[in-house]
């Protein structure tokens, strides 16, 4: 039995104008509360529920990454110093918009806490690079196998540890303006 090209394609068009409704309804349905807002063609940002984030307490994983230039660095050398961890990378818009804040506050705030880009994808150069033209100069860590993002359990792109001098993570956050991180970081502080 052959079927006709035209009557296939008017069956998989219309399968595609029942799936994707129902599929976006599904979604609406299953997720309350959370609106996804189409930034560029193919992206999406969720807004972050701060609450949602918070892990007051948890203690920070000391998993060993690398510096800049390949040398072994640990994530339990922040311990003594209140730090401010951004885990990003180059391929992230989110990320990309929110590097200047943070080497804004960075300036500010620099000399009273210890800031940190951890970066899973990019190789020491991309990462140096596409930093620098965002206007950073705070410590950037490599994890290339990923295992600082697993053992803090990093689900989404760009997200913000803050660390007090314990070592204990007092806050997590998702995509920040120089406004709300100046506020974290202050809280982190008092």
């Amino acid at each position: 039995m052959a079927i006709r090209p035209r009557l296939l394609v008017f069956s998989m068009l219309g399968a595609l104008a029942i799936s994707v409704p129902a599929g976006y309804a599904m979604y609406r349905i299953t997720t309350p509360g959370v609106d996804a807002v189409l930034e560029e063609p193919g992206l999406v940002d969720i807004p972050l529920d701060d609450d949602a984030l918070d892990a007051p307490g948890r203690p920070l994983p000391d998993i060993e990454l690398f510096d800049t230039s390949d040398a072994v660095v640990r994530s339990g050398s922040l311990v003594g110093a209140p730090a401010v961890i951004n885990v990003w990378f180059a391929a992230c818009p989110p990320c990309e918009r929110e590097l200047p804040d943070f080497a804004e506050v960075h300036a500010e705030y620099g000399d009273r806490v210890r800031f940190v880009g951890v970066n899973p994808f990019d190789d020491s150069d991309r990462m140096t690079q596409f930093a620098s033209e965002r206007g950073v100069s705070y410590e950037l860590w490599r994890d290339p196998d990923s295992a600082f993002i697993d053992a803090i359990g990093v689900a989404a792109f760009p997200v913000t540890y803050f660390v007090d001098a314990d070592g204990r993570i007092v806050r997590e956050a998702g995509v920040l303006n120089a406004e709300q991180l100046r506020e974290r970081v202050q809280e982190l502080l008092s």
